[in-house]
């Protein structure tokens, strides 16, 4: 595993680790708390793109096919059975969220954006991590 690999799993590590500690435990202190809630929406954007980024960086090294867009990353991480295609549709699914919050199409539901980091980012990244890590 190269160094920029091993430093963007670190970054995303370090990002999840921040995100945890700021991240409050239930849904009404989130939504009445602007400066918490604009936080942990800064910290889904930054993960899921250094998520993107590291998914990048392993097809580059591994050879595999060239993608058309960063659309197809984890399509083709699933191709090559690097990671199975539950767990590629849910970070495509973040990262649809990741663009939805930064584009702000309309209202962004706040419930929906909690629900996403508090149940399914850590336990989504923390899986496309170890995956990642155990790759020789």
């Amino acid at each position: 595993m190269n160094k920029r690999i091993k430093d963007k799993i670190n970054e995303i590590e370090k990002y999840l680790g921040e995100l945890e500690i700021i991240k409050p435990l239930i849904f009404e202190e989130y939504k009445n708390n602007f400066e918490k809630k604009a936080a942990c929406e800064r910290y889904f954007q930054k993960i899921i793109e250094s998520v993107t980024d590291l998914a990048s960086l392993i097809i580059k090294e591994k050879r595999f096919e060239t993608p058309e867009s960063e659309n197809d990353f984890f399509k083709i991480l699933t191709k090559t059975k690097m990671i199975d295609s539950i767990l590629a549709e849910k970070l495509e699914h973040a990262k649809s969220m990741r663009n939805f919050i930064i584009h702000q199409y309309g209202k962004i539901d706040d419930l929906l954006v909690f629900a996403s980091i508090d149940e399914e980012l850590f336990e989504d990244v923390t899986k496309f991590l170890k995956i990642i890590k155990n790759e020789k």
